[in-house]
């Protein structure tokens, strides 16, 4: 009997290397794909090592296969990255949104594109070494997507937009490992990226500087425009709506005496709203472009727990249906700076019932 045939995503870390390694104890023939998606250089600024988009970062995933003896190819998914991540972010950003790019690019670069790859290259499965669990639910027969077994670590609110078709050709090694866990293995096999670092920033903004970035990829500066109160008394100056987001203390650059905290960005009258802390407590949202993992559809309102971005504590909260394939999302407890364009992840204990994005308060 062949070998089931799975290719992994190695980004050149030490999580897709050991998840690469434990494919291997598990039987399975792999093959290793790092993909190459961001080699720009805008003002000269060279990309550092350490995170996925770097020349470090493919030699380190060709090393590791080098050592497991496994084939290892870079595929070019710039376009697509440029198309679906960097101008989705350029773009949300100039709305006033704050996005999450990670989010989109594991929807249609890891996943969807790299799945669609695979499978017409003969592949039964595609891993990552993301922190999350799929099992296949005996009673409803749906795949689902469970929590990792680490709380610090899990990584399921940022994989929300799996299909099942995609849940079905996917593996995900290091599900019931922690982080520790992991690079113990990895310094087992003498992989040089044992003790590597996790990247923690945007790819492809390695200074975090969203605002100039945006500005050296459109060629257009920020526009400055007032800080208003919640009664719309102007307060002073700001930079531009691409500086700010929802909760944002720090960089303000004008000092109140008190604290202030931004609460609404208003495209149309460029208009950026401060307020104190309480009033960035909210009770409600809406969101938009969803997707089901659990359940195949929500036709009713439900009790789950619900996540507005990834380092929150699974909050209690009513699911609602609404018109035009929006839900409304009651919480039990109010929630700080719930923003729009970032994601809220609906929880059922484990399992991810779904997920989508933030449309407003």
């Amino acid at each position: 009997m062949s070998k089931k045939k799975v290719m992994i995503g190695m980004s050149g870390g030490v999580d897709s290397s050991v998840a690469a390694a434990l494919l291997l104890e598990q039987g399975y023939e792999v093959v290793g794909v790092t993909l190459k998606l961001w080699s720009e250089k805008i003002d000269e600024m060279e990309r550092p090592s350490g995170g996925c988009c770097s020349l470090d970062d493919i030699n380190d995933a060709r090393m590791v296969a080098n050592k497991l003896g496994i084939p290892h190819y870079v595929m070019n998914f710039k376009d697509e990255f440029r198309k679906d991540v960097v101008d989705y972010f350029v773009e949300e950003y100039q709305h006033g949104r704050t996005p999450n790019p990670c989010i989109a690019c594991n929807r249609y670069i890891k996943f969807e594109g790299l799945m669609d790859k695979a499978i017409a290259m003969g592949f039964d499965y595609v891993a990552t070494g993301h922190y999350a669990k799929i099992i296949k639910n005996p009673l409803t027969d749906r795949f689902e997507l469970h929590r990792g077994l680490s709380f610090k670590k899990d990584q399921s609110y940022v994989l929300y937009n799996f299909t099942q078709e995609q849940l079905s050709h996917m593996l995900m090694p290091l599900s019931d490992l922690t982080k520790d866990q992991t690079r113990e293995i990895a310094e087992k096999y003498e992989f040089s990226v044992a003790k590597k670092p996790d990247s923690m920033e945007i790819c492809f903004v390695p200074d975090q500087d969203y605002a100039a970035f945006i500005e050296r990829y459109t060629g257009k500066k920020s526009v400055p425009g007032n800080f208003i109160d919640s009664q719309g008394k102007i307060m002073g100056v700001h930079k531009g709506i691409r500086h700010y987001t929802i909760g944002q203390r720090k960089g303000l650059g004008i000092a109140f005496g008190i604290p202030m905290f931004v609460t609404k960005i208003d495209v149309e009258n460029n208009t950026v709203t401060l307020a104190l802390e309480k009033e960035i407590f909210q009770t409600e949202l809406t969101a938009g472009d969803l997707n089901f993992i659990e359940i195949s559809q929500l036709t009713e309102p439900i009790q789950i727990e619900a996540k507005v971005r990834y380092s929150a504590i699974p909050a209690p909260a009513t699911l609602i249906p609404q018109t035009g394939n929006t839900v409304k999302v009651v919480f039990a407890q109010p929630q700080r700076a719930i923003t729009p364009g970032q994601a809220v992840v609906f929880y059922n204990g484990e399992s991810v019932v779904g997920g989508g994005t933030i449309l407003g308060m």
